[in-house]
């Protein structure tokens, strides 16, 4: 039997860890698109762009590990080009790879704009790090949480920062209108320029220009402009892609329709039973933690699969403060107060956002994924 796990990602690499932890002694195969081992993202735009880290991306595991401890072939710097679900094969740099249970992880690729530079990889990381370490005066385009990280990396050096953001209120799709309109008076207080409602028209030598006409002279351009899932390569596959963006559609337990084939992370839309069958595509940390092991456990013992009932987590660092988010802000009712916003979803919470409040978090998700009664979330929360 052979397990292929595409994708050196956090997901691929839970996904090789889950296989080995459970019990699996056969044959893995983990194909990655960059050189490198697998390594952590969210600490690109966090921790590694503070003035006092040392510039250095480490990975999860030495070679030695991988290899030797876990058993994996590396295939890394080859990025897969086509899946056969019928002969069951990858193509990898111009050769087949046979597979018995198929885990695809290949995440997402950031959205890019003309002239800016992205914050994807290490290899972004080491440039923007760089940039800001030479003084550069920033513009950021899009008020989202990687665009939000930078900007905080850049007040942290006491370097000006302009973010540019299309639309009226930060963050809407992510947390909400008024979620959004308080986490923006971070950026107030911290000293970075919002231009809300605002495009870029384009970048040049002359600067950032904006759809109001006024240029922005910079020496770092950032875009934080979202990212989509990589998966070009599974076009003609026979995979149900989703028509907004490409990423792989799958069922409560991450099957993505063929047999033996699961998808996992930052690439996959997957109905989550405890939102109503919502179908949720999630780039965050935790969520493709959890998938990438769920997704081999169900891809090696299918008969076992069960529906996997989760409440995503994510959080984000600007300018000291930790913001935390639990749930979904897809809600028929927002109320906020003293650090806290609740979302509501007919009778019970659905959403929890707190910022400095990390003792609390985890006791929303606990009640979310218990579908507490929304009185009892609001009185929790003393807004009752």
């Amino acid at each position: 039997m052979t397990l292929v796990v595409v994708g050196a990602s956090l997901a691929g690499l839970r996904a090789v860890e889950s296989a080995r932890r459970t019990g699996y002694r056969g044959r893995i195969v983990l194909v990655g698109a960059e050189e490198h081992l697998p390594y952590d993202r969210p600490p690109l735009s966090k921790a590694f762009l503070d003035p006092g880290h040392p510039g250095v991306v480490t990975p999860f595991h030495p070679e030695t590990v991988l290899r030797d401890e876990l058993g994996v072939e590396l295939r890394l710097g080859a990025p897969a080009e086509s899946l056969d679900t019928d002969a069951r094969v990858v193509e990898v740099a111009g050769t087949t790879v046979p597979y018995t249970a198929l885990v695809i992880a290949t995440g997402a690729t950031a959205r890019t704009f003309p002239g800016a530079r992205s914050l994807r990889t290490a290899e972004d990381a080491v440039a923007v790090r760089a940039a800001l370490d030479r003084g550069a005066r920033t513009v950021v385009i899009g008020a989202g949480f990687i665009g939000s990280e930078v900007a905080s990396a850049a007040r942290k050096r006491g370097l000006p920062v302009t973010i540019v953001e299309a639309a009226p209120v930060p963050l809407v799709r992510a947390v909400g209108a008024t979620a959004g309109a308080e986490l923006a008076a971070l950026h107030h207080e911290a000293g970075t320029e919002l231009r809300l409602g605002t495009e870029v028209a384009g970048i040049g030598d002359d600067g950032v220009r904006l759809s109001t006409g006024e240029v922005l002279a910079a020496d770092l351009v950032v875009a934080g402009i979202g990212a989509v899932p990589a998966t070009g390569w599974l076009e003609g596959s026979g995979l149900t892609l989703h028509e907004r963006d490409g990423g792989v559609v799958c069922d409560a337990t991450l099957a993505a329709g063929p047999p033996g084939v699961y998808a996992a992370g930052d690439v996959a839309h997957v109905a989550n039973p405890l939102f109503d069958g919502e179908p949720m595509r999630l780039e965050h940390w935790t969520n493709a933690a959890e998938q990438g092991a769920a997704a081999v456990r169900h891809a090696l013992d299918p008969a076992s699969a069960r529906a996997l009932v989760a409440v995503p987590y994510f959080w984000s660092d600007w300018y000291g403060h930790r913001i935390q988010f639990v749930g979904t802000p897809h809600a028929d009712e927002v109320v906020s107060a003293d650090g806290v916003t609740l979302y509501r979803r007919g009778d019970r919470i659905a959403g929890a956002l707190t910022v400095d409040r990390p003792r609390e978090i985890m006791k929303y998700r606990r009640r979310i994924a218990a579908r507490a009664a929304w009185g009892e979330a609001l009185a929790f929360a003393g807004t009752a």
